[in-house]
């Protein structure tokens, strides 16, 4: 296939069959979605406990509940995202809110989206 070239600007430019650039964009739609997928395998989804799962269902604070099924302590968790034990007890009970930068600290600690904490 013989391509037109053009100069604008001093940017060099390919001219392409319209068909070709469709079929070139659908490739690459194709590699990104390809790309994706293996991300998404190579790091599987952790599946929860029903336990676990219940009791966000129920509507159990879920800082707390991720917190217990990691094993932590809420002193550990305090230490660990950078804030004060007192401050995680009061979150867990609903007693104060958590800045966006508090959850992202707790969710990165939880080894949680922050959707999960919110």
């Amino acid at each position: 296939m013989t391509l037109d070239r053009i100069e604008r600007d001093g940017t060099r430019y390919v001219l392409v069959p319209e068909d070709e650039f469709q079929r070139l964009r659908d490739a690459l739609d194709d590699l990104e979605d390809i790309r994706a997928y293996d991300r998404a395998k190579a790091s599987p989804p952790e599946f929860l406990p029903a336990a676990v799962a219940n009791r966000l269902i129920d509507g159990e604070n879920p800082i707390r509940v991720y917190r217990e099924h990691r094993g932590l302590t809420q002193e550990q968790l305090a230490a660990r995202a950078g804030i004060a034990k007192p401050f995680l007890s009061q979150l867990e009970t609903g007693a104060r809110k958590p800045s966006v930068d508090t959850v992202k600290a707790l969710a990165d600690v939880l080894a949680v989206d922050l959707d999960d904490l919110v």
